[in-house]
């Protein structure tokens, strides 16, 4: 049962994060807001305020801790999840309390974790991921402290109304999961950060997730899924490959198992040149500031650029600076 002790509850409400309906936000909430004692029963309510109605008990006898970052991106919630160790379980009575249906998915960043539902079992390791349906009882286990990034989707907002051939699968390397974690980590990321850049890349959660999901159950893909996928292949491909100053369309489409006809209606029609000029330019400004001292010319050369002089001119033409003015404008430069 959950608990409901009129203090706990009281601290609960003033820092809730909010549920993942409405407009784009980011909250933080941790048991260390609560006394000791009052931990393990603010991490219950907690968890059944960010999720779904939930209960839960921790496995050792230690302090606990646990802590919840999480944020809303275009009726898509994304929790950042650290706790220490416990059992978490979704009963039929608990799903009686709550009339809203979610698709949810565990992303493992450290430690390990346990996923049950539907007589199956998902064990999971830093970088695989997990599906898993509120509406029928499940159960989370984390024998140590752990690390998550939970995703959780309105069921009525996927084109894939049946679930249960897909929950509580292990996925991860060899699968679509392998490139959509990478991209739902860093889209969790930046909606803490930039909410107008979460917003836009939001539209390509749900396919993503579909385009795994439909892997997991053996069925095809909706056409959307499918190009979703593709879209983050190529993305994947040229930001592994920048730095690759022979990378054109035809290398791209092959690398990516796409025609040249898809690859162009991914890209936009400025093309492959223009997207990678744009990730070239982008990197170069990550190393312009994270390395001071490394010669212009060598970030040039790291970025794909066959020359100083036209890394200089793409990187003008993109920021109206030059390199060395970024560099000290950014004031990294060494006095």
């Amino acid at each position: 049962m959950m608990h409901t002790d009129p203090q706990v509850s009281g601290r609960l409400r003033t820092s809730d994060p909010p549920s993942p309906q409405g407009s784009p936000a980011t909250n933080m909430s941790s048991t260390s807001s609560v006394a000791q004692p009052d931990a393990f029963a603010y991490w219950e309510e907690l968890i059944s305020q960010t999720f779904v109605p939930l209960s839960a008990k921790p496995i050792k006898e230690k302090k606990f801790v646990g802590r919840i970052q999480h944020s809303t991106i275009d009726a898509i919630g994304f929790s950042d999840v650290r706790a220490s160790s416990q059992a978490v379980r979704r009963t039929p009575g608990l799903i009686a309390q709550c009339d809203n249906e979610f698709l949810l998915a565990s992303i493992q960043i450290s430690g390990s974790g346990r996923v049950e539902q539907d007589d199956r079992t998902a064990l999971l390791s830093p970088g695989e991921m997990a599906f898993y349906d509120s509406s029928r009882p499940y159960a989370l286990q984390f024998d140590r402290p752990f690390a998550q990034l939970v995703i959780q989707i309105p069921r009525d907002a996927l084109s894939i109304k049946e679930t249960r051939q897909f929950t509580a699968r292990t996925l991860g390397r060899g699968t679509p999961a392998a490139a959509v974690v990478p991209f739902l980590r860093s889209l969790s990321g930046t909606a803490s950060t930039n909410t107008q850049a979460a917003l836009m890349l939001a539209p390509q959660t749900l396919g993503l997730v579909e385009a795994v999901a439909s892997f997991a159950s053996g069925l095809k893909p909706p056409a959307g899924a499918l190009e979703a996928a593709a879209r983050q292949r190529v993305a994947d491909f040229l930001r592994r490959n920048l730095a690759d100053p022979d990378i054109d369309a035809e290398s791209v489409a092959k690398a990516c198992n796409v025609s040249r006809r898809t690859l162009y209606r991914i890209v936009g029609d400025q093309g492959i040149a223009y997207q990678l000029r744009r990730l070239r330019i982008e990197r170069a400004r990550q190393l312009l500031i994270a390395e001071p001292e490394r010669p212009v010319g060598s970030i040039a050369s790291a970025c794909g650029f066959e020359s100083e002089s036209g890394f200089y001119r793409a990187f003008r033409a993109v920021t109206a600076v030059t390199p060395a003015e970024y560099r000290r404008d950014s004031g990294t430069s060494r006095q």
